[in-house]
């Protein structure tokens, strides 16, 4: 049975190359035609994800898609990005357009493997997910410090009370991936009792990997089977706040007809196709226009099998995912971005400051460049107030004014009043108390 599986997935894959041969991708850039944006055609035999590669493809390279135009009915794949850099320029780095023309075109590899499954000796990744509470990523860093684990690249996304986590790891001592099947099962078995929290919650998951995933699409993959779509509450806030998203049924076609209409933000278009792609559903006509501030995305698509929505229920679970997907990178919270040299350690002492003046972090971005850290966070107060100017003040001197800066808006900050610190003793001190309560949990492991 096995030999014979192997056999059709190999006959698949020679018959890819061979249609690949027949029709080599064809990219098109235009610099000419459109006077605010770069144009990003690229022909190419279709095959399903496609669409999410190429999408995902050039969102990694930090270009922003103000419209797209996607047609793959049949077997033929055909679409036009127009895309600019984040200043919104036109693309003009001959460096970046030879990059996209020969990993894109007939030459490349990239649109001829799966996604993200690269193996790795540089880093040992790790997956995490769990119930969020305040202080968790403070204690999972001061975990990996403890266990002599330096983090040199993570992304941290909550959402719904959920939180999951995808950190790259390498030994403090050798700087490379740790090989130690038992260690690894240690640090395993530690992280998971952390995530538990006192509440011994069995919803708390940890899976270490030596393949090179991409993060983004992973943590989607993640928090999707973990259910964060489904709502723990329903009031008139979240109403307003909610991206609006339709799925109607075109019988005449056999399509569905999947519309968003959104605040538009970074990577948007990437969040919503891959989530499409992971539920199975194949795009194969759309068009993507986010040249304002609002996102409108047309997409008709039917299942993998060929058929459309065909239920109500199936029809609001694609509307709940879709809502879910965009909402998980919705950056809740004010901005902090810390750069400095990079230490082993570094990020257990800034998330334990944050933890001991009773800030959470909603979301973050940890990475190493040339051993440089350049850290994004998105903090709130723990107690549900916005967030002291005071205390953050104070955050920045322990940690230091040059290294920590506060960034994007400033309406996230409320200056203190009388009350509002009498709010801050009796309420954010409770979070305070708790530091480090669950390494209980971790026992005589740790000595």
């Amino acid at each position: 049975m096995e030999a014979s599986l192997t056999f059709s997935q190999d006959m698949d894959d020679e018959y890819e190359k061979l249609i690949r041969r027949m029709n080599p991708p064809r990219v098109v850039i235009d610099n000419k035609t459109c006077k605010n944006a770069t144009v990003v055609q690229v022909d190419s035999a279709n095959k399903h994800g496609i669409l999410l590669e190429v999408v995902q493809f050039l969102t990694d390279l930090n270009l922003v898609i103000t419209k797209a135009y996607i047609s793959s009915d049949g077997g033929w794949f055909m679409d036009v990005f127009k895309v600019t850099d984040q200043d919104g320029n036109k693309v003009m780095n001959e460096e970046v357009l030879d990059y996209i023309q020969k990993s894109l075109g007939p030459d490349s590899t990239f649109m001829t493997r799966s996604v993200g499954v690269l193996p790795s000796l540089d880093y040992t990744s790790i997956e995490l997910l769990g119930r969020d509470r305040p202080g968790l990523l403070s204690e999972v860093c001061a975990v990996l410090a403890h266990l002599k684990c330096n983090v040199v690249n993570a992304e941290v996304w909550t959402h719904n009370t959920r939180a999951a986590a995808v950190m790259q790891i390498t030994d403090q001592e050798t700087g490379c991936a740790i090989a130690d099947p038992e260690r690894l099962a240690r640090i395993e078995q530690l992280l998971r009792n952390v995530l538990r929290g006192s509440n011994h919650s069995k919803e708390a998951k940890t899976m270490v990997s030596h393949c090179d995933t991409h993060t983004e699409r992973r943590l989607h993959q993640m928090m999707f089977a973990d259910r964060d779509y489904e709502r723990v509450y329903d009031d008139a806030l979240e109403d307003r706040e909610r991206p609006n998203v339709s799925v109607v049924n075109w019988y005449d076609k056999d399509y569905s007809v999947v519309t968003i209409r959104c605040k538009d933000r970074p990577k948007l278009l990437f969040d919503t196709v891959c989530t499409l792609t992971d539920m199975q559903y194949v795009v194969f006509h759309g068009s993507v226009d986010a040249e304002g501030t609002e996102a409108y995305q047309e997409y008709y698509i039917r299942h993998l099998d060929g058929s459309p929505v065909k239920s109500d229920a199936e029809r609001q679970r694609v509307i709940h995912c879709l809502e879910a997907a965009i909402k998980r990178r919705v950056s809740e919270g004010l901005k902090l971005e810390l750069c400095t040299t990079d230490r082993v350690g570094l990020l257990s002492d800034v998330t334990r400051i944050f933890r001991e003046n009773g800030l959470t972090v909603s979301r973050a971005e940890v990475t190493t460049r040339a051993s440089k850290a350049v850290n994004t966070f998105y903090v709130r107060d723990a107690s549900g107030y916005p967030v002291d100017a005071k205390t953050i003040e104070s955050i920045r001197d322990a940690i230091g004014q040059t290294i920590l800066k506060v960034k994007g808006t400033h309406k996230e900050l409320k200056q203190v009043t009388q009350e509002s610190q009498s709010s801050r003793f009796l309420f954010g001190g409770l979070f305070k108390s708790r530091s480090f309560c669950n390494f209980s949990l971790l026992g005589p492991t740790l000595e």
